[in-house]
């Protein structure tokens, strides 16, 4: 009797039949899918931020950079792991209009599904490629950010060690001081910088902050008086520390993003200095 109501339910009320269907139908599709298929995984490295490169937006600070932790997950909604956290690299980031920030690089690895029409891998519905945005949620922190690199192998990132010489003209007698020999920065997985040496010569300059033969000051009586200018000492600061950059291009990189060259201005710090105006002089 009751297979007998079943199928005279089914016959009266076929769009309800057929909705019940179709969803039966997707699931057991969801499913086969989901256990009987092989799952993907892509290695992805991103940079943390707002997600789309070209929109210039702060950088993180120390807490987000410390709250990452290497092996952290995201799991789905099965309890899998969908994103597995494979190292965390961050650099200083100064900026005198800000507080201290951070470049933040994750090294991923993704379950995605694949797509063979367009060849295209997708997280969470979304196409990932080099430039495309993401969104984590992390089992120790929410993120957003950039993908810089892809692979469908793991990555085998190649380090060369190099001596680099950073000059700076005009540098302040503190400056001099405060630069410590064998003093480090570990960026999460590497000591990437190590000073060995440091030099310096005086150089006699003219301090315009300080005085100048046009910084005059009216007084009451509308009479001026002028500062003469008074030399002041200054510094050439020669700094002779090793880098560990890759190579890429042609080219040498250091901090993922920074083209280490002669000429060129370098974005580094050290626990007790910061390298400001420092130049790169000399590679070997």
């Amino acid at each position: 009797m009751t297979l007998k109501k079943i199928r005279k339910f089914a016959k009266k009320n076929y769009f309800i039949t057929a909705f019940f269907a179709i969803i039966l139908f997707v699931g057991v599709i969801s499913l086969y899918k989901l256990f009987a298929t092989k799952p993907t995984y892509i290695y992805t490295k991103v940079k943390i931020g707002q997600g789309l490169w070209w929109a210039s937006t702060a950088k993180p600070g120390i807490w987000l950079a410390g709250a990452i932790k290497k092996g952290d997950t995201e799991t789905s909604i099965l309890g899998g792991k969908s994103v597995e956290v494979l190292n965390v690299r961050y650099y200083p980031y100064y900026s005198s209009m800000a507080a201290d920030q951070f470049d933040v690089y994750l090294t991923l690895k993704l379950r995605v599904s694949h797509n063979k029409k367009t060849n295209q891998y997708l997280f969470k519905r979304t196409a990932v490629s080099v430039g495309s945005p993401i969104e984590l949620e992390l089992s120790s922190a929410q993120i957003s950010g950039t993908v810089i690199d892809l692979s469908e192998k793991e990555f085998a990132d190649k380090y060369l060690e190099k001596t680099v010489y950073l000059t700076k003209k005009s540098a302040y007698a503190w400056e001099f001081d405060a630069i410590k020999v064998g003093d480090k920065y570990f960026d999460g997985e590497n000591t990437v910088f190590e000073i060995l040496d440091k030099s310096s010569s005086d150089k006699l300059s003219f301090s315009a902050d300080k005085f100048s033969i046009s910084s005059s000051i009216p007084s009451i009586e509308n009479l001026y008086f002028t500062y003469p200018i008074i030399p002041e000492t200054r510094k050439y600061i020669t700094v002779k520390a090793k880098i560990l950059v890759k190579e890429k291009n042609n080219q040498l990189v250091f901090a993922e993003e920074q083209v280490i060259r002669p000429g060129k201005l370098i974005n580094l710090s050290t626990p007790n200095f910061v390298f400001t105006d420092f130049v790169v002089g000399k590679i070997e």
